[in-house]
């Protein structure tokens, strides 16, 4: 063999070398990638009824939402996030013009409350009672939250929520947020059970 065709066989060898390494690490990082665990599921969560219903956890605006035989439009979301903890409060509408709010929460359960703006009252948070509209509350908790909204809330993109938070021996809610700098809006709230709610997810970019 000369020396021209024996240095070509030798060339030839090293790639092919290196090229079976190459190939030896790329399987390595895909089968560690393959073999990273998976976010254990709630073994609880009723898929059925995300199914069968729509899932409120993904509630966008654009979606349409039936509650309780009334059709709402998602106006605009608004996901809430307090050290590590999230929930997501949107704003609905309907055609008439009833504007109500939706929180959704997972705590550990899905929990839905329908919320119903007061604006005419002029209480305020603080004390471990409150009376209001022939009921009395407890407080329950309060604190502050980073937010980001979409679509139409009135808000700005992101910012941060004081919150308090008040129930009746009923399970009624009453509850009082502040948007960044501004003052106490009052809203009074109703548990919903997962079967009075029913998601109809829009096409768009965002759709699932």
């Amino acid at each position: 063999m000369n020396g021209p065709v024996a240095y070509l066989v030798t060339t030839l060898g090293c790639l092919i070398g290196v090229a079976g390494v190459v190939v030896a690490v790329v399987a390595v990082r895909k089968g560690r990638k393959a073999a990273r665990p998976a976010t254990p599921a709630d073994p609880f969560r009723d898929t059925d009824s995300d199914a069968l219903r729509g899932d409120p956890r993904r509630l966008k605006p654009g979606d349409i939402v039936e509650i309780r035989r009334v059709s709402y439009a998602v106006r605009g979301s608004v996901h809430l996030n307090e050290g590590g903890w999230g929930w997501a409060e949107h704003l609905l509408d309907t055609v008439e013009g009833d504007k109500r709010w939706l929180s959704v929460e997972e705590d550990p359960d899905l929990e839905l409350v329908l919320w119903t703006a007061e604006p005419a009252a002029t209480i305020t948070p603080g004390a471990s009672t409150l009376d209001f509209a022939g009921r009395r509350y407890a407080s329950e908790e309060s604190g502050q939250a980073r937010f980001t909204a979409t679509g139409s809330t009135g808000l700005d993109p992101s910012g941060t929520l004081r919150y308090h938070d008040y129930r009746s021996q009923g399970g009624e809610r009453l509850s009082f947020e502040a948007y960044g700098q501004a003052g106490w809006e009052v809203a009074r709230g109703e548990q919903l059970h997962r079967a009075d709610v029913m998601v109809y997810p829009q096409a768009g970019p965002e759709a699932s």
